[in-house]
């Protein structure tokens, strides 16, 4: 486990902590981040042990981490880092194009999902959109997302929304669910993307769910999205 040495503190970049088994695929993270201007990797770790740790201790704004690893598996690494550190936007980067995989991922409270057989510069391009609020799901998987949420759909229960939600969080829960960034969200309801952030913090805590694209499964299953154009 070893904290990358930090040689542009001053500047207002995307620090992030890659996990990996493999320290070939490590060193080629260092390498295509290293090109990226905005993007720092401030730490590396080996299993999901040690992200844990690292993430508790340096709080990076994206975790980028496999599924497969030791001591500790990535989805169960996921679930503590979301319980610790819930500001840390947590990118899956792996060879498994799982269903199975991509479900459990997403309900421990990971951002999104990438194949390692992606182009390099996409990884990057990744990192920026989970930090700004976007849920990145491969093309090749996200059919097999969208059948899932037909089948929630199928079972879902009378239109509500919970009793603890206010009218204006149901809005930015039902944008959320259609894929709607903060930007997007602000502009749709005239407010600040600020906000919009604090709207989509208060409704995951109050319904106890760790990522936007639970909060879309959840907005799925008590049959909101009919409502979103009323």
């Amino acid at each position: 486990m070893t904290p990358a040495p930090d040689t542009t503190a001053e500047r207002a970049v995307l620090r992030v902590v890659v996990a990996d088994d493999h320290d070939l695929y490590r060193r080629g993270m260092q390498v295509v981040i290293g090109l990226e201007d905005d993007i720092m990797i401030v730490g590396e770790a080996r299993n999901g042990a040690e992200v844990v740790d690292l993430a508790i201790e340096l709080a990076p704004d994206v975790v980028l981490m496999d599924v497969r690893m030791p001591v500790l598996d990535g989805i169960a690494a996921c679930r503590k880092i979301t319980a610790a550190v819930p500001a840390t936007k947590i990118l899956m980067l792996t060879m498994s194009d799982d269903e199975g995989d991509l479900f459990e991922a997403l309900r421990a409270g990971a951002s999104g999902y990438l194949l390692k057989d992606q182009p390099a510069e996409e990884v990057a391009s990744a990192l920026r959109a989970v930090h700004a609020g976007h849920s990145m799901i491969p093309p090749s998987l996200a059919a097999q997302l969208i059948a899932e949420f037909g089948r929630l759909s199928r079972r879902a229960q009378p239109a509500t929304a919970g009793p603890h939600l206010t009218d204006r969080e149901l809005e930015v829960l039902r944008l959320v669910a259609r894929g709607c960034a903060n930007k997007e969200i602000a502009k749709e309801l005239f407010i600040s993307e600020n906000t919009v952030k604090n709207h989509v913090r208060n409704i995951l805590e109050k319904l106890q769910l760790h990522s936007r694209v639970e909060a879309a499964m959840y907005a799925m299953r008590r049959n909101l999205l009919d409502e979103v154009d009323d």
